[in-house]
């Protein structure tokens, strides 16, 4: 859930392959707002939260991928629970954890 800040290979070609890329910043902050429901501020304490970062356009304007967006829906779920941003942040990051950790034991049990 943890967006990977590399480049892959279809956002690197630059055809319209990257938008079936899940790491294109296609979206601006505006537009990732109003998916999620949620505010810009909401967005931005992500970012501080270090969660989530956006990458930049050429202007310096926020750009989201796909990714992000899901993180970001993630956490504004548990906001909506009752959850303090901070403390949802840590969450999602856990689960990432965890997820990536139970995928690593699956493919060491495979290679047994």
């Amino acid at each position: 859930m943890i967006p990977d800040q590399r480049e892959t290979p279809a956002a690197i070609s630059g055809g319209a392959d990257k938008f079936d890329d899940d790491h294109y910043p296609a979206y601006t902050m505006g537009r990732a707002a109003d998916m999620l429901g949620a505010t810009q501020n909401f967005l931005r304490s992500l970012d501080e939260a270090g969660l989530i970062t956006p990458q930049r356009s050429a202007g310096g304007h926020r750009r989201y991928s796909r990714h992000q967006l899901r993180i970001a829906a993630r956490v504004r779920e548990l906001v909506d629970q009752g959850t303090a941003v901070d403390a949802a942040c840590r969450i999602v990051s856990l689960e990432d954890q965890l997820h990536e950790s139970q995928r690593q034991n699956n493919e060491l049990r495979a290679t047994e």
